[in-house]
């Protein structure tokens, strides 16, 4: 389903490992979010949202001599087109009408119009994951802002640059333009041609209607009110249908922060970050702690382990 809204949670659990996370496009905002930017870091008044897929459609125009790594100055060229799938969680934030920019998050795609030509002469690697690629928005501290996946197995095939990002307040609607498909080091080496990684194969399009899930109301750039609307009825069949009153539902956990390490005790905190939405059928003030109605999201932790795969058994690791 399509999911929003930012809560840390805290977690104690065993310390077990440490992990980190590593000229992009990040001009994108430049123009089209820079006045929004300015505006709420001085201080600003207004309405700022989060913004979540509603529903959208994505094309990649492909070169296949350039994936197959033919030297033939004829270009092979498909247009593979996917929508939105149900389970995606890319967010945007607007300020006043104005785009600020997007946030680490998800598109998962659907293939359509699979029997047009050309899609059985893909590399055999990108076929098997036609049906759960996503793009994937990264955070700014890593080379590219854009990268195209897959949601299961994590292979990068592609790295995006070069798009520009626009926003329609009037139609709610967010299109990305412009951006150029590179062969990822991974992809490359799986495709036997390792000297292409980072070549053009061809470009990338994307066009979003999206919808709030979070408002909030700043003053002087602080946050007075957060509200979490109900959200459209855009989600999947796996999704609990619509209860009266509120209903917040988790879908991503795109942040998890260390608050601390026992050395002693071997024992870890954890903020973890959530990215939910308003399933029910009214809205949800989201009084911010400590006020005595602040809700919360109670959360447990779990993993894979044991085994050589590390899928024996199911155990938990921590609890909120």
């Amino acid at each position: 389903m399509t999911i929003s809204k930012l809560t840390l949670t805290g977690f104690i659990l065993p310390l077990l490992f440490a992990v980190s996370e590593a000229s992009s496009p990040k001009a994108f905002a430049a123009a089209s979010a820079g006045a929004a930017r300015r505006s709420l870091d001085e201080g600003g008044t207004g309405t700022l949202q989060k913004m979540l897929i509603e529903n959208g459609s994505i094309t990649m125009d492909l070169d296949l001599n350039g994936l197959n790594g033919s030297s033939s100055l004829v270009a092979r060229p498909i247009t593979l087109h996917f929508a939105s799938a149900a389970n995606s969680f890319f967010t945007i934030l607007v300020f006043n009408d104005l785009l600020r920019g997007p946030e680490p998050g998800s598109i998962a795609l659907a293939p359509t119009r699979v029997n047009v030509p050309g899609y059985n002469n893909l590399p055999v690697t990108l076929a098997a994951s036609l049906k759960q690629l996503i793009i994937e928005k990264l955070p700014s501290d890593q080379p590219f802002d854009l990268t195209v996946r897959d949601g299961k197995t994590g292979s990068t095939f592609f790295n995006i640059d070069g798009h520009q990002y626009n926003y329609d307040a009037n139609a709610q609607l967010l299109s990305i333009t412009g951006g150029t498909l590179r062969v990822s080091k991974e992809f490359a080496n799986a495709l036997g041609h390792p000297s292409e990684a980072g070549a053009s194969v061809g470009k990338i399009s994307i066009g979003a209607t999206m919808q709030p899930i979070e408002v909030q109301t700043v003053v002087s750039g602080e946050t007075k009110s957060i509200v979490m609307p109900p959200v459209l009825d855009v989600t999947g069949a796996e999704t609990p249908t619509l209860v009266p009153g509120p209903d917040v539902i988790v879908g991503d956990l795109p942040q998890v922060l260390q608050g601390g390490n026992d050395t002693v005790n071997h024992l870890v905190g954890l903020g973890v970050g959530t990215t939910s939405c308003n399933n029910g059928d009214q809205p949800l003030d989201w009084f911010q702690f400590s006020n005595t109605d602040h809700p919360y999201i109670p959360q447990n932790l779990y993993r894979m382990s044991g085994g050589t795969n590390n899928n024996d058994r199911f155990e938990q690791i921590g609890q909120s």
